[in-house]
């Protein structure tokens, strides 16, 4: 049995980061051991996926305290932290993961601080670093649960055909995956006919790194270009889509990979459902609606060249978004690790309400 993918590794204080950029052709990890290398790990796309981007994020982090010198005092040891946790969220502005990270590890600080007067700045590291190795395991669980409510939105009396975009597996997380999870748990109870995956232009996110994860795990599974998707519904009856999520904010609006809005709206006009899994950490109830979300642009030449080959006519402008927003009205349900938030009787979501009742 081929060993599960892995974009993380972590084992005695040491991070290793898959570099992502030279798949499907090479299989190359790389040290990770500072927030620098951290930030641009996430930064230059080595490491993507809002999960991993976080747990990188932390464990970098985690290894740059282990091997700090103890020379800070409590204060001086919390302002580094705050300040390296600040810098490693300038790395990628849309994926609400990193932030939600930082926060987190920022109160946990605090906390231990307010409880603990005389703490050990020793003992403060220690807390960090094992909260940061949390984050590992609770993510594959948290996948393997989306997997699980996901793969139940579909009947169980025929074989389905499940479309879906950009790379969001072992790759995108820790583990698992949350969209191509579905996928998995699918396959794996044998309810899967066929997955298709988008190539994912202009970084290919689909085609260098979903396919070579469908194919390293044997699912029947075949790659489109992103302008096949309306043709290949009305022609292969696709039965569901799946995407992940970057951030999902109150309403049910949704940043993922750029190209998600049209496959929503292909799916709407095809009556075909669109579910978007994601762990609870990409949910975002600061924001009202899809329009508040920051989208990042990326660099001209991710469209203009492949593998540093011009394709493109010199001279030419660019707009690069990385991400759109796909309006709520067009989401099926939204899959977590607590269940599926579905849609009340006039087509709303109501997260807030959802997420109380669940994390009670």
């Amino acid at each position: 049995m081929k060993p599960n993918l892995e974009a993380i590794k972590y084992k005695n204080n040491k991070l290793e980061i898959l570099n992502q950029l030279l798949l499907p052709e090479s299989f190359v990890y790389e040290d990770c051991l500072s927030a620098e290398q951290g930030w641009q790990a996430i930064q230059q796309m080595k490491v993507r996926g809002a999960p991993a981007i976080a747990i990188t994020a932390a464990l970098s982090l985690a290894c740059e305290l282990y091997h700090l010198e103890d020379k800070y005092s409590v204060a001086g040891l919390k302002k580094y932290i705050f300040d390296k946790l600040d810098y490693l969220c300038t790395s990628r502005p849309t994926a609400v993961n990193l932030f939600k990270m930082s926060d987190q590890m920022k109160s946990l600080i605090e906390n231990e601080i307010n409880k603990e007067k005389e703490i050990d700045p020793k003992k403060l590291k220690q807390i960090f670093i094992e909260n940061a190795e949390n984050l590992l395991e609770k993510d594959i669980s948290d996948n393997k649960a989306i997997g699980h409510f996901g793969s139940e939105c579909f009947p169980l009396n025929k074989k389905i055909k499940i479309l879906t975009h950009c790379n969001t597996g072992s790759l995108a997380t820790s583990g698992y995956g949350t969209a191509l999870g579905i996928i998995r748990s699918l396959h794996s109870s044998n309810k899967l006919e066929h997955a298709y995956a988008t190539e994912t232009r202009p970084y290919n996110q689909g085609a260098r790194l979903t396919a070579f994860e469908l194919v390293y795990e044997n699912i029947p599974s075949t790659l489109i270009t992103d302008s096949m998707v309306s043709f290949l519904m009305k022609e292969k009856g696709i039965d569901g889509v799946v995407v992940g999520a970057d951030r999902v904010v109150a309403n049910g609006d949704t940043a993922n990979k750029i190209g998600t809005y049209q496959l929503a709206i292909a799916a709407a006009y095809h009556n075909v459902p669109f579910y978007v899994a994601a762990p609870i950490t990409s949910i975002d109830c600061t924001k009202n609606n899809g329009s508040e979300i920051h989208i990042e642009e990326r660099p001209k030449h991710e469209l203009t060249h492949i593998n540093g080959i011009q394709i493109a006519a010199k001279g030419i402008d660019v707009w690069n978004p990385s991400f759109d927003i796909t309006p709520a009205k067009l989401i099926t349900g939204i899959v977590t690790e607590l269940g599926v938030i579905p849609k009340n009787s006039d087509g709303e979501f109501y997260i807030k309400e959802f997420l109380l009742k669940k994390q009670k």
